[in-house]
């Protein structure tokens, strides 16, 4: 790994030790993202890998796994990899991780639950949306129908996930319909915490050249806000999970518990709405 190569890590894990696994992204096509454009695809050998962890103080308590999604390694790399860390860091509780529905989906459930007994107890997946059409916009390389069943997946192997979202996605005119269909997918699954993201058009993505073309009209911040909205009153999980806003990409930040919190969280971004 150079030294000039810049690392993505989720803000929850900004004080977790992080360890390089893959560089680039296996898939890299969607169509709004620039992180990898330019990065070949790539794994860390497991040597280099162990050398690393070699330099970690034993007494860590997390590790998270850097990469777009290490998860691309299969299953016996992962589990060499989830072995030596239980070597070198004896007190490692938790090994987290960027995730994609198209990997996941690689792995049994059986494999999945041996991960899950070996360390692995955090991902954080890109669903995006619920809605199939921008799937197929954004050229993400999964379906809703897809999402939802690699989801159930890893609650029947106890790997907890966090669900990222975008709102903003489906464009001007189509946010309250995106946040229903999300929601509904959300509500067919558990899943640790929801996070949302505000779509951010970046030069140089193919996005951004629809944008320029007139063939993608961005919605506006009061909508985005609608949708947010919409969202919170249309989550209804089975069990507790956060609902997280907190991201720097987002128009309002407000952090709450559902269901407890929802009529809060409602109330918090409905005050910023203009009618």
């Amino acid at each position: 790994m150079s030294k000039n190569d810049t690392v993505y890590y989720p803000q929850d894990e900004m004080t977790t030790v992080l360890l390089p696994v893959t560089l680039g992204c296996s898939y890299n096509k969607c169509l709004f993202c620039s992180m990898y454009k330019d990065d070949k695809y790539s794994e860390v050998p497991l040597a280099e890998i162990e050398m690393q962890l070699l330099n970690i103080s034993k007494y860590t308590e997390k590790v998270f796994l850097t990469g777009a999604d290490p998860m691309a390694i299969g299953f016996d790399k992962m589990k060499r990899l989830l072995d030596l860390i239980n070597k070198h860091l004896p007190y490692c509780a938790c090994v987290a991780s960027y995730a994609s529905i198209k990997n996941i989906a690689k792995y049994t459930v059986e494999e999945l639950s041996i991960l899950h007994d070996a360390g692995l107890r955090m991902l954080y997946i890109g669903f995006e949306t619920g809605r199939d059409d921008i799937l197929k916009l954004i050229n993400k390389g999964h379906t809703v129908n897809e999402a939802i069943k690699q989801a159930k997946r890893l609650n029947e192997a106890k790997i907890p996930f966090n669900t990222i979202i975008m709102y903003g996605i489906a464009g001007k005119g189509g946010s309250v319909d995106n946040a229903v269909a999300t929601a509904r997918m959300i509500n067919q699954f558990t899943t640790n915490r929801v996070i949302t993201m505000n779509l951010t058009i970046v030069d140089g993505t193919e996005l951004s050249n629809m944008v320029k073309r007139g063939d993608f009209i961005p919605a506006d911040g009061n909508e985005r806000l609608v949708e947010i909205k919409t969202l919170l009153e249309n989550l209804e999980p089975k069990q507790s999970m956060m609902f997280d806003t907190t991201h720097p990409t987002n128009l309002i930040m407000i952090k709450g518990t559902l269901p407890q919190d929802k009529e809060r969280l409602i109330n918090e971004v409905a005050k910023r709405i203009k009618v």
